[in-house]
């Protein structure tokens, strides 16, 4: 299940072993376990993920995970004049939703962690590894979020939002213009009728509310291609696919997920021949969309 692989660590980083970091050792060998344990489970989710795009993902998350066990062998190294041991210290699920959500999970503790190693560090080496590790690790914690909702939505009756905005967009086997702008357009009435149901819930929370004012915006500055390209407008079902989340740590990762699809459809938009003025509506949305979703993951750290 597991690889026993060991990693080559040449020690030449340049820091001084002082000894407020030789205080570390032990939390970095418990970071190179968990870095060792999380190569070895991400090798195994990634056999069972339900789509080759997950695989790749999870692949990559591999490939930082196995950076960092490299990285923190060398400082360790350096620290001590040995080599650290290799100890899978975490089961690994064997389903993969399970195993997505203890991820997620895991990713997450690493964040604060990592953080707090770098907070302790003396050397400023040691301190940039470690911040740029959490830095890794938060962003794998949205993917995995992204997953488990993913996952846990595939046994919900209504499939039609399959369908539906950047769902449809992402599933389709061609794209023609009026489809690009109809998935779209239902995506942004998607987004907002979502941020509706929050605010409705949950009260007038700052980031929902400024994201919603931003997806009127957003609708606005589609609508003249609509008229410009001769493209009926789609009629606004966007409610029937809103649920309400049971808490606002769940609007927040509901947020995260629904600006991770908005983002890829409209990269896979602008990878295609479209016309420059279509080009630069959508190249200015992915990019509001890339700040609301920082604007959601600081939300969801915050609960």
């Amino acid at each position: 299940m597991y690889s026993n692989q060991h990693y080559y660590v040449p020690s030449y980083y340049n820091f001084d072993r002082t000894a407020p970091d030789t205080r570390l050792v032990p939390d970095i060998q418990k970071a190179i376990n968990a870095e060792y344990s999380a190569v070895a489970c991400y090798e195994k989710l990634a056999n069972m993920a339900p789509t080759q795009d997950e695989k790749n993902t999870i692949l990559e998350i591999q490939k930082d995970e196995k950076r960092h066990l490299e990285e923190f062998s060398r400082i360790y190294t350096t620290l001590t004049g040995r080599q650290p041991s290799y100890q899978v210290i975490e089961d690994c699920p064997n389903q993969y939703g399970a195993g997505i959500e203890f991820a997620f999970k895991d990713e997450q503790e690493a964040v604060d962690f990592y953080l707090d190693i770098s907070d302790k560090a003396q050397d400023p080496t040691i301190k940039d590894r470690f911040r740029r590790a959490a830095s890794d690790e938060q962003n794998h914690a949205v993917w995995f979020l992204f997953f488990s909702s993913k996952n846990s939505r595939g046994t919900h009756p209504n499939r039609q939002i399959e369908n539906y905005g950047a769902k449809g967009a992402l599933s389709a086997s061609s794209l023609s213009l009026p489809q690009m702008l109809t998935y779209a357009l239902q995506d942004e009435y998607l987004a907002q009728a979502r941020y509706n149901n929050i605010i409705g819930t949950f009260g007038n929370v700052r980031t929902f509310v400024q994201i919603r004012e931003a997806e009127k915006r957003h609708i606005t500055a589609l609508l003249p291609l609509f008229e410009r390209y001769q493209v009926p407008l789609p009629n606004d079902i966007s409610q029937s696919f809103v649920t309400t989340p049971e808490n606002i740590k769940a609007a927040y990762a509901a947020g995260v997920q629904g600006e991770l699809e908005n983002i890829s459809m409209y990269d896979r938009f602008l990878s295609l021949n479209i016309p420059n003025d279509v080009r630069i509506v959508f190249s200015q949305l992915r990019n509001a969309s890339m700040n609301h979703l920082a604007a959601f993951e600081r939300g969801l750290n915050r609960h």
